[in-house]
C-alpha cells in the first residue's frame, strides 16, 4: 500500500524558536492537507542550523560567535520542559509521523551543552525516539557536544519502521550498518549538506540498505536572515541562496524518484510503498544473508552517556 510523504525544506525563522514552531506547525498542515502521513524537516530547524560557524573567522570573531551562540542557547529545544509540545499536538491532530531536526539543551544535565538532535514523533503526538549527532563536523564541535547511541534505533510508525541519521554521520558506515540491521523501511538523512555528490550517496545507501532514502537540507537565502541577526551584514548581506536546499526521495536499491528540489523554499511530495525496501532486499541483504553474520559481528553500545562524568574521590 502507498503512503504519501513530504519533505519540508521551507527556511525557520533563524534563532527563534516559538516563531519556527509557528512556521513547522503551518508547514505540517499544509503538507497533512495535501495527504502526507510522513512530513520531514531538516537537519537543526529548530531554530535553524548555525551556518554562521562557517563563516566566522577562526580566533578572530570570539565575541560575535559567543553573542550568537547565547541567542542559539536560549531558543535552543527543552524536550524535558515540553518545548516540542505544539508540534506534538499538531502531529497528533492531523495524524501525521514527523521527523524534525532540532538544536536541544538537556537541562537534566549542565543546561548549557547543546546537541545537535532529530526527533521521530508518531501520529499520537508521541515522541518516538530522540537521536543526537554523534560527532559534530569540524567547527560544530564549537556549537554541539557529542551524542551516544541510545537513539541509535529504527521505530515502527504507522508509516514503516524509520530510522534517522544527521548530515555526514551518513558516511560512517558502522553507525549505516546498525541502523540496516533493524529491518529499516525509511531511512532519513536531514542535514545541511546538497548537491550532487550528496544525493549520489543517498542512492548508494538506498541501494546498500535496501530502503527509501528521504533527505533534504534548508532551503535559504541571505534575504531569509532576520534584520535582527548580530552582525547580518557582515556575515550574510552579500549572499544570494546560502544553501539550495536539495530535497531528494530514492527508492529501494536506488533511483530518485523525487526531487531534488533545488532553490525552492517549498515541500516535496511522492508516494512510497514500504514493501518495496522488503522487496529490495531479496537479493542484497547486508544485515542478513549477504552480510556474512558468521564471520563479522557488530556490537553497539546504546546506553544513555552524560555529556559529562564526575566521580568524586578523595584526593
Amino acid at each position: 500500500m502507498k503512503t504519501k510523504v513530504a519533505i519540508a525544506q521551507k527556511p525557520p525563522v533563524l534563532l527563534n524558536l516559538q516563531a519556527t514552531l509557528t512556521r513547522a506547525v503551518e508547514t505540517l498542515e499544509e503538507a497533512a492537507s495535501n495527504g502526507a502521513r510522513l512530513i520531514v524537516f531538516p537537519e537543526a530547524y529548530l531554530p535553524g542550523y548555525p551556518t554562521w560557524i562557517w563563516r566566522l573567522r577562526p580566533g578572530g570573531d570570539m565575541a560575535l560567535g559567543n553573542q550568537i551562540h547565547a541567542r542559539l542557547r536560549e531558543n535552543s529545544v527543552d524536550i524535558e520542559a515540553g518545548d516540542l509540545q505544539r508540534l506534538c499536538d499538531a502531529a497528533a491532530k492531523h495524524n501525521v509521523v514527523v521527523v524534525v531536526g532540532l538544536n536541544e539543551v538537556d537541562s537534566q544535565y549542565s543546561g548549557t551543552t547543546l546537541f545537535n538532535t532529530v526527533v521521530i514523533i508518531g501520529s499520537d503526538g508521541q515522541i518516538l525516539n530522540r537521536h543526537r549527532k554523534l560527532m559534530p563536523t569540524n567547527p560544530e564541535r564549537m556549537v554541539w557536544g557529542m551524542g551516544d547511541a541510545s537513539g541509535l534505533k529504527v521505530v515502527d510508525t504507522p508509516v514503516g519502521r524509520i530510522g534517522c541519521l544527521i548530515c555526514w554521520e551518513n558516511y560512517m558506515p558502522l553507525t549505516r550498518f546498525a541502523l540496516y540491521a533493524q529491518n529499516i523501511d525509511i531511512y532519513i538523512a536531514p542535514t545541511w549538506d546538497s548537491g550532487d555528490t550528496w544525493i549520489a550517496s543517498m542512492n548508494h545507501i538506498a541501494r546498500e540498505g535496501g530502503c527509501w532514502v528521504l533527505s533534504t537540507a534548508t532551503a535559504m537565502e541571505g534575504s531569509d536572515i532576520p534584520d535582527d541577526f548580530p552582525e547580518r551584514e557582515a556575515l550574510f548581506g552579500g549572499d544570494d541562496w546560502i544553501n539550495p536546499g536539495d530535497a531528494v526521495i530514492v527508492k529501494p536499491f536506488g533511483g530518485t524518484v523525487a526531487g531534488p528540489l533545488h532553490k525552492d523554499k517549498s515541500i516535496l511530495y511522492a508516494d512510497i510503498d514500504i514493501e518495496d525496501a522488503r522487496n529490495a532486499r531479496k537479493a542484497l541483504d547486508i544485515a542478513g544473508h549477504y552480510g556474512r553474520p558468521d564471520i563479522f559481528h557488530l556490537e553497539v553500545d546504546r546506553s544513555t552517556k552524560p555529556p559529562v562524568t564526575f566521580v568524586d574521590k578523595p584526593l
